[in-house]
């Protein structure tokens, strides 16, 4: 069962007694344990019946004596437990013995609703609790949006707002802001409140108001590369520069962009299709979908060339034998006239 279809249960009125939920998209798990909490808890009796602990600081035992007690005042109660040891591979607090996990999730209590949220990790499936949980249909995936999806997600939120966005203006803002729906919902509702009550969010509001992230800058830097528009790719690297962005850190970003760049093309030509791309490189679909426009552009050699010669770049600005912001102009300049004399090779 994907999320889509957990949603979907919680709008019908459908509320199961443990949950084990993971994914790499934090907002995700976390609107659906909010969502969780507002189906299954009066307003009135939240701040008693809903239970928060973490396995890195309280013991499995002392989370089940709680799923094992009856709620008070209230028909039912919620434990949501952030983990990374009991299902996941991370550290508990003290030893974790998982045998009385799993006779409660025999019978569980049906006044408890016990929620187990892996951020960011996957189960450790050569755990026996995790093999049993999945068994029982009690381990549920969370994974990215697509870009369409993405868009549709943001269309919706602004219409609970009372507010239309545009298919441009949607396109733009996930350009600028990237994927991470925290940052975009955050945006999102920025641009509503500006529009006003039944007002219009278009792309001329989106530029006027949404800055471009620099992970976005950083691929907007390698697309002027791989376009071979060098003054552009300077101009956007002078303007980070101006934004006080570190260089060291702009080199780190390029290095991550151009090596997914060199994996997603090695990948696409082995067959691989863009969902498996990106859960192999731990990518989301739509940076998976861009690195794979750009790759085009590039050669193989010509991105490993470009991957040795930020690694050189980095070793000269940390032992300090470049200037940091010139070595990286410099490099966008080089690369671009080698592009450019590739290209004319090519075409004789």
């Amino acid at each position: 069962m994907n999320s889509r279809q957990l949603f979907r249960e919680l709008r019908d009125g459908r509320i199961r007694p443990v949950y084990v939920c993971h994914g790499e998209e934090t907002y995700l798990l976390n609107e659906f344990a909010e969502r969780l909490i507002q189906a299954a808890v009066e307003p009135e009796h939240r701040e008693m019946a809903v239970i928060r602990f973490d396995t890195a600081e309280t013991s499995l035992d002392e989370i089940l004596d709680e799923a094992e007690t009856p709620p008070f005042f209230t028909a039912r109660k919620v434990i949501l437990v952030r983990d990374a040891a009991v299902f996941g591979a991370g550290k508990a607090a003290g030893e974790v013995r998982t045998e009385r996990l799993l006779k409660y999730a025999e019978n569980p209590l049906d006044s408890t609703v016990l929620v187990f949220l892996l951020d960011g990790a996957k189960p450790d499936e050569r755990k026996k609790i995790v093999r049993e949980f999945r068994n029982k249909g009690f381990i549920f995936a969370f994974p990215p949006l697509s870009e369409l999806e993405l868009k549709a997600w943001l269309k919706r939120r602004a219409e609970r707002q009372g507010r239309t966005a545009d298919a441009e203006a949607v396109a733009e803002l996930l350009r600028r802001v990237g994927p991470a729906m925290g940052d975009l919902a955050a945006e999102l509702d920025k641009l509503c409140l500006h529009a006003g009550p039944g007002g219009r969010v278009d792309a001329e509001a989106v530029r006027r108001l949404v800055p471009v992230s620099v992970e976005q800058s950083v691929f907007g830097l390698a697309e002027e590369i791989a376009a071979m528009r060098t003054d552009r790719a300077v101009s956007l690297l002078r303007e980070l520069l101006r934004r006080r962005e570190e260089p060291v850190r702009l080199v780190a970003l390029l290095v991550s962009q151009f090596r997914n760049m060199l994996h997603v093309k090695e990948l696409s030509r082995k067959g691989m299709r863009e969902q498996r791309i990106a859960a192999e490189l731990g990518l989301h679909p739509y940076a998976v979908r861009r690195s794979g426009e750009q790759a085009a552009r590039f050669s193989t050699e010509r991105l490993i060339r470009i991957l040795q010669r930020l690694a050189e770049l980095d070793h000269d600005m940390k032992t300090g034998r470049v200037d940091k912001a010139l070595g990286l102009e410099l490099f966008l300049l080089r690369t671009g006239w080698e592009g450019v004399a590739e290209r004319s090779a090519a075409g004789r």
